[in-house]
């Protein structure tokens, strides 16, 4: 039986591992796309992140803004989910690399200097997330599962 693209984007092999890192980096995300998009956690919200973005070249700031907190946010709960694990973490894992090169990359390598270092990590997590998918434990197994049975 040949499988559907859908279900080669859905299943995964992976076991717990995936869960254990799916969550956390998921919910870091999702917390710093509210930040960006509603200003929440102490975020500056879409109009402050939008003219900072401005302020330092990356135009338009507005649709920039609303991109990275929305990559960020809604990636962020899909990987918490397990819902589309894999362009999830392909569109937040290339969001890190805009991050990496239009704001941090000039600053070195260590975080205390405003460096790419957790970008960079948290890249290598979602980079492992799009190739493992989400496990055995994600929404995107159950409905591989029910393709399938289709």
């Amino acid at each position: 039986m040949k499988m559907s693209i859908l279900n080669r984007i859905l299943l995964s092999k992976a076991g717990a591992a995936a869960l254990i890192l799916r969550v956390p980096v998921g919910l870091i995300l999702a917390a710093h796309g509210a930040q960006k998009l509603f200003g929440w956690f102490g975020g500056n919200g879409l109009a402050g992140t939008a003219q900072w973005l401005s302020s330092i070249g990356v135009e338009p700031g507005f649709l920039m803004a609303i991109l990275a907190g929305g990559a960020e946010f809604f990636g962020g709960l899909a990987l918490v989910l397990g819902l589309l694990t894999r362009p999830a973490a392909l569109v937040a894992a290339f969001t890190m690399l805009v991050a990496i090169f239009s704001v941090h990359i000039n600053n070195g390598l260590f975080v205390a200097d405003g460096g790419y270092e957790y970008a960079l990590v948290l890249m290598v997590a979602l980079i492992a997330l799009a190739i493992q998918g989400g496990g055995y434990l994600s929404m995107d197994n159950a409905l591989s599962e029910k393709l399938d049975n289709v």
